[in-house]
């Protein structure tokens, strides 16, 4: 049954011109009757109608883009190339004519917040969004998303994932462009194996994370394939889990993370010859630490990374990562969200990963 505004009213104890006023913004409304009427509206998940009320259905000009972080360059590039397909008129002429409204939406990994974006978004009855990265993974957070966005697609909005897979429930989504993380983090694994590295560190993002356990399984699969998932003098089991576990510390995606997770793993493991790093900007908080302690990049310990970011490349030595092609896959995602391209069979496409190999990695000291 569809909620109204009077329904609203009756929740919150006040007049339906209370609410409207609220919802409106063009009256002064006492604090605590304004967090009253918008408690109000959550709780029933009412959706405001816009300049197309007379349409229940209808959509605006707007597009909202959720990252977790703007100065992240991961989160950026995606989000400027989608922005690329949403905002610019189709015939380059410059004049009006399909382009949509681009509203980057910053949730600073905060479940929650993202969640509170996709409820102001239906509210604008938003034409399409677009949801970059990784997502958690818990049950609850995954259920009430699920929720979200199946009304969003009910509503009209255009559902498209870029660089996460798909729910459980993915039903709502036009499509999920999902990175071959494991993939990318098994090819990494193996061409420092294949250099003669027999002990790997490893700074893992947050734990809660799907790009993190995938980076993590495809790195881990590797290992377990070479015979390296065992602690020295073991023959695997329990003790080379352990061992693995022991070998890696999480941490926030950002450089003071992989810096202090770098000199943990030393301490835990003075003999390891390589580090992997959940993405580049980690690898680069790895590479100051492992300088701070007096030794070589790669002469004494190999450091890799992650994604192929702008700097990746200019880092002394360059850092041997994995390639991400984000800007194609953000314009791709703009054009899904702005119905320009077809979806890909089933809804779901995953995007290969390509290995960089450059000077910070090398054969460990003999």
């Amino acid at each position: 049954m569809t909620v109204t505004l009077a329904d609203v009213a009756a929740r919150a104890r006040v007049s339906p011109a209370t609410v409207s006023r609220v919802l409106n913004g063009n009256y002064p409304v006492a604090a605590s009757t304004r967090e009253r009427v918008l408690r109000a509206v959550d709780d029933l998940d009412y959706v405001l109608n816009g300049p197309a009320s007379s349409l229940a259905a209808a959509t605006s000009d707007l597009v909202g883009i959720l990252v977790n972080d703007i100065a992240d360059p991961f989160f950026g590039i995606m989000a400027g190339a989608a922005q690329t397909q949403i905002g610019g008129p189709g015939d380059g002429s410059g004049r009006a004519g399909g382009e949509k409204l681009a509203v980057i939406c910053n949730t600073g990994g905060s479940p929650e917040r993202e969640l509170t974006y996709l409820t102001l978004l239906q509210r604008q009855r938003a034409a399409a969004v677009v949801l970059t990265g990784g997502a958690v993974e818990d049950p609850a957070h995954q259920a009430a998303m699920s929720a979200k966005l199946t009304k969003l697609a009910d509503a009209g909005t255009r559902i498209v994932f870029c660089g996460r897979p798909p729910l459980p429930e993915g039903d709502a989504l036009v499509a999920a462009l999902a990175f071959d993380n494991r993939g990318g983090g098994r090819r990494l694994a193996e061409h420092l194996i294949s250099l003669g590295h027999r002990r790997i560190g490893y700074v893992a993002g947050p734990p809660e994370r799907t790009t993190t356990r995938h980076r993590l399984e495809g790195h881990r699969e590797a290992l377990r394939a070479a015979g390296l998932d065992a602690a020295p003098g073991e023959a695997g089991g329990d003790r080379g889990s352990d061992d693995q576990d022991r070998l890696t510390v999480h941490g926030p995606y950002d450089r003071r993370s992989g810096y202090e997770a770098t000199l943990e793993l030393l301490r835990r493991a003075p003999d390891v010859t390589a580090i992997v790093a959940a993405n580049d900007t980690v690898a680069l908080g790895a590479c100051a630490a492992v300088r701070d302690q007096g030794m070589r990049i790669p002469q004494d310990i190999s450091v890799a990374g992650f994604d192929d970011l702008p700097f990746s490349v200019d880092a002394v030595p360059a850092l041997t990562t994995v390639r991400l092609p984000l800007f194609e896959a953000g314009a791709r995602a703009g054009r899904l969200a702005m119905g320009k391209e077809n979806p890909p069979p089933g809804g779901i496409a995953t995007i290969a990963a390509e290995l960089m190999i450059r000077g910070s990695t090398g054969a460990p000291r003999g």
